[in-house]
């Protein structure tokens, strides 16, 4: 083999070589831009929507101008339901990959129903409904028979995301997370922020660690433990919700 050959070779297999060093870096980069632009086109979306006048009986205010106002009520009242009824379903793994509701049933064009913000992961995420394949791959996954995410007393919504996966963070870096840190969900009416309150570790089987607990107002995050674990454990932030007037040393006890 002459020397200009052999350095031919060399330099494919070096470029070979970076490829597939560089493939999972540039793929979850790719991954991270769509998960920013469905945001993005979400809050364009919802911006530009027509409102309708709708009471909302848990609200600080007696009425407010909401999006889509029958689907805000059937969502309230499978809130209340799936309480009433200790969540029964919730035991069933092809149960929570099903989505709750179908959007387009009520006049959305897309699947997703809202974003995740955590400031302290740096992170932004599409919310869908039903922890399906797809949809965890595209962002974050509300788990169905866990309340849906609009607040509310006597909820705990549950969303789901994976622990690194494609390349792309997702929720890799969970741990990450104190005591304290404000974790927000903006979904097709308003922004509900909530303040992480404890973290866990459990075993699959534990479903009754993700159960609504009564009387209060919860968002759980969950993600497979430990990473690259293959899914032994889960790990969860359950965050409690806060509102603007409140302080935070009066709300904890600080």
């Amino acid at each position: 083999m002459g020397k200009g050959l052999q350095r031919t070779v060399l330099a494919v297999l070096f470029l070979v070589g970076l490829a597939i060093f560089s493939y999972p870096h540039v793929q979850g980069l790719l991954v991270k831009r769509e998960m920013e632009s469905t945001v993005q086109t979400f809050q364009e979306q919802k911006e530009t929507q027509p409102t309708t006048s709708v009471v909302i009986s848990d609200s600080t205010q007696p009425s407010e101008q909401r999006l889509y106002p029958e689907l805000w009520e059937a969502m309230t009242s499978y809130n209340e339901a799936i309480f009433a009824q200790g969540q029964s379903g919730l035991s069933c793994k092809l149960d929570y990959q099903q989505p709750s509701f179908r959007l387009a049933d009520y006049g959305l064009k897309e699947e997703v129903f809202g974003f995740l913000t955590i400031p302290a992961m740096e992170l932004e995420m599409p919310i869908y409904l039903g922890a399906t394949d797809q949809h965890m791959a595209d962002g974050a996954a509300h788990l169905s028979q866990t309340s849906l995410p609009i607040g509310g007393n006597n909820t705990n919504c549950v969303i789901a995301g994976h622990r690194g996966y494609g390349g792309a963070s997702y929720f890799r870096y969970i741990d990450q997370l104190q005591i304290g840190d404000t974790v927000t969900v903006t979904n097709l009416w308003e922004q509900l922020t909530y303040r992480v309150a404890e973290i866990k570790i459990i075993y699959p089987y534990e479903v009754d660690q993700i159960l609504i607990q009564p009387g209060r107002e919860l968002l759980t995050l969950l993600t497979c433990h430990p990473y690259a674990s293959g899914g032994k454990q889960r790990y969860l932030v359950i965050c409690e919700r806060v509102y603007q007037e409140d302080n935070y040393g009066e709300t904890h006890g600080g």
